[in-house]
């Protein structure tokens, strides 16, 4: 029987060749779906890869002219009322959470997000909360889209890098020109209309040596209450070479100059950020925050870890021991293993021809949300912060070990320089957490 299962699982499945072969639990479940509330994410990419601005770092610029890759162009209206028709119907929890990002979501147009909101009307569940987060580069914001928003309680999930300085070193547009005037112009739009927004702050090579230069400005220049920090860690060759298909043996050693940004032969692209500086950014930022924001501003990184030694188990995928339930979708109807994964390699399927829930149960797609914890080398499983990390993202398993084993996260010294600073701080919070009563917080 099946942890948390009521029935027992059958013991033998037929497979498509008619053979028979016994269960096991990457097979549990889709066995077990219908025994209890059924819940995932998917991230839609309605206008796949397009995108106005020409971002050096964007991991996603790339599917453009990717072999086998994703197709170019719109979702269109039939692909999309399958897919809101397909998502609603799948998840049988009590929420359902529509992230909309790409490429430039923005530019698939007003009109575009209006059939989505009357969509969702026409096939929501009774009991079924629906929900939109939009991730957005913020230049093409005005008026008219901050009356939508306000109107159908989207959530904005807004890009900015920091200061203008920092700002502009990577997130250009097309012609190279820098974006911060018109990013931050939309941040007072969004407060002028009372659109909630959250921050995604990239971290890479530059800002990541100024963390309390992009700290203090998205708290005191964009009021930003929920900031989230996502390290740019790319490996040479991402564009056309899909993750854990690289040559295991190539892969540099910890601690060697190939395992950091700026060598001739570096695994990671040059504006990657450097592991040391990773560390650096996330102690001096988690200073700053106990310091003076503790309870008043959400870090990401901050939140999940005091969730976690709460015993809550982390907020975010990238901290759990597997993962798996967070699915992408492109806008020909393809189904990826999850967003940093669209590849040929790991598309699971399309909704024209497989229900989206049965994808994303599939025991293709189990087997890919379990290797997080299956393929984690020696050197992590005896690690004293295993629990905190789980290896963090299997994207960013690119290097190897000091003594030459392959799946190490190439963040791993600035994530451990990072748990042994803040971790005591977190354990003392949640012990004076633990002496009070819960407060529900709204989704952010």
């Amino acid at each position: 029987m099946t942890p948390g299962i009521s029935n027992p699982l059958p013991a033998v499945i037929v497979q498509p060749d008619g053979s028979w072969r016994t269960t096991d639990k990457y097979d549990a479940p889709s066995l077990a779906a219908n025994q209890g509330p059924q819940r995932f994410h998917v991230m839609a990419k309605p206008g796949g890869s397009t995108c106005n601005l020409d971002c050096d770092y964007c991991f996603y610029l790339s599917k453009q002219t990717l072999p086998d890759g994703p197709a170019t162009g719109k979702m269109s209206d039939e692909m999309l009322e399958r897919f809101i028709s397909q998502y609603i119907a799948g998840v049988t929890g009590s929420e359902v959470v529509f992230s909309w990002q790409g490429g430039e979501p923005t530019l698939m147009g007003l009109d575009f997000f209006r059939k989505v909101v009357a969509l969702e009307k026409k096939y929501a569940k009774p009991f079924q909360v629906v929900q939109n987060d939009l991730q957005t580069n913020g230049t093409l914001i005005n008026e008219e889209w901050c009356e939508f928003l306000k109107a159908n309680r989207f959530l904005v999930g807004l890009s900015i890098d920091g200061p203008r300085e920092l700002h502009d070193k990577y997130r250009v547009t097309k012609g190279r020109k820098p974006t911060f005037e018109r990013v931050f112009n939309t941040v007072k739009l969004l407060q002028r209309y009372g659109v909630p927004f959250n921050t995604l702050t990239c971290v890479n090579r530059i800002n990541a040596r100024k963390p309390l230069d992009v700290y203090r400005f998205l708290k005191n220049e964009v009021g930003s209450t929920y900031i989230q920090f996502i390290p740019i860690a790319e490996y040479m060759g991402f564009e056309k070479t899909a993750p854990h298909k690289w040559n295991n043996a190539a892969l540099p050693r910890d601690g060697t100059p190939e395992a950091r940004p700026g060598n001739s032969n570096s695994i990671v692209t040059d504006w990657s950020v450097d592991p040391d500086d990773w560390g650096y950014f996330l102690c001096k930022v988690f200073d700053e925050w106990l310091r003076n924001d503790l309870g008043k501003i959400m870090v990401n990184h901050f939140e999940t870890m005091g969730s976690q030694h709460m015993g809550l188990g982390s907020q975010v995928c990238i901290y759990g021991e597997f993962c798996g339930k967070g699915v992408a979708i492109e806008n020909d109807g393809g189904v990826y293993a999850c967003d940093h994964y669209v590849y040929p390699e790991y598309r699971l399927g399309n909704i024209k021809d497989a229900a989206i829930d049965a994808q994303v149960f599939s025991r293709t797609q189990v087997k890919f949300g379990y290797a997080k914890n299956e393929t984690l080398p020696q050197y992590c499983r005896q690690c004293a912060y295993l629990s905190d990390c789980w290896g963090e993202c299997p994207k960013n398993r690119f290097i190897r070990t000091a003594d030459g084993e392959p799946g190490l996260n190439y963040l791993c010294r600035g994530f451990k320089k990072y748990f042994a600073h803040a971790i005591p701080e977190i354990n003392r919070i949640v012990a004076d957490l633990k002496q009070r009563p819960m407060q529900p917080r709204k989704r952010m």
